[in-house]
């Protein structure tokens, strides 16, 4: 019972990596096609300056302000998008103890030393459910 209990664990495990892979790439995605949309105004509020200045005047404030306005929208957005992006990474990499809380880099690394060699042992000695001989 041990075995499917671990078994259990593991795939909630795993189940959890995958739908976080699948959330960080639903935001790096938007975070995209945002940057993109930002791109596309600032491309269009250059044209509207040079035409402008072409034709030997300035931009007139009303299309300015317009242009300009769905610029900053886009680019805060973006920002919005990768700010979240970052906190995502960060609280994936924030090492977890098993009882849910978080640890800092030095504890992570004295306990998980710790219960790999205390695993290993138990592993060598041949007497943590190893598979029957074929004999």
């Amino acid at each position: 019972m041990a075995f499917i209990d671990k078994l259990k664990e593991e795939l909630d495990r795993a189940g959890k990596a995958a739908q976080g892979a699948f959330d960080e790439g639903k935001i790096r995605l938007e975070a995209f096609r945002t940057r993109q949309l930002a791109d596309k105004a600032a491309q269009a509020l250059g044209y509207a300056v040079f035409r402008a200045k072409q034709g030997g005047g300035d931009i007139d404030s009303d299309t300015y302000s317009r242009l300009s306005a769905t610029l900053a929208t886009h680019d805060a957005e973006a920002s919005r998008y990768e700010s979240e992006l970052d906190r995502k990474r960060k609280e994936r990499d924030t090492p977890v103890d098993d009882m849910g809380t978080t640890t800092s880099s030095s504890e992570s690394a004295s306990t998980s030393g710790a219960s790999t060699s205390s695993s290993t042992a138990g592993d060598a000695s041949g007497t943590a459910e190893a598979p029957p001989s074929a004999s």
